[in-house]
């Protein structure tokens, strides 16, 4: 599991951005958006040693990749997402019973949408955050925020 997690999660991305920054200099820089997980930031509620670690080894590659070719007009950063409405979640949360359980945890009262984590990548891709580089964004809904959740 650890060796599996961690190509897909870690050495995954790391080559999507090796073969991606040649041609972002060629074509005069770029915007990379990788995508890590809250979990990275505050670990998980169940054994995920694996998939933790990948996600943190993203915002840490990230990271570099953004000071090492931020004057070569490389912006580099990761999204975070917190749990998000997908087939993937639905296998964890086989029954309302259950999801009901964990959703009192939620601040928002509510898994992400899709959409709603595409929204930021749209805005980390575009010009309108030109400044913004080396960073991570939770976009979870405010769960990393809340130490006791309301019921």
């Amino acid at each position: 599991t650890w060796h599996d997690t961690i190509a897909v999660n870690l050495t995954g991305v790391f080559l999507c951005c090796k073969y991606g920054l040649p041609a972002m200099l060629r074509t005069g820089g770029g915007s990379m958006v990788n995508m890590s997980s809250m979990v990275a930031h505050v670990g998980s509620a169940v054994p995920q040693i694996a998939y933790v670690a990948s996600k943190g080894g993203v915002i840490a590659m990230t990271r570099e990749i953004a000071i090492q070719y931020a004057r070569r007009n490389i912006r580099a950063n990761a999204l975070s997402p917190g749990p998000v409405q997908t087939e993937l979640i639905s296998e964890l949360f086989p029954n309302q019973e259950e999801y009901e359980r964990r959703r009192v945890h939620l601040p928002m009262g509510r898994l992400a949408k899709p959409a709603e984590i595409a929204q930021m990548a749209l805005f980390l891709a575009s010009d309108e955050s030109s400044y913004v580089t080396g960073m991570s964004y939770l976009v979870d809904g405010g769960l990393t925020a809340a130490y006791v959740t309301p019921e």
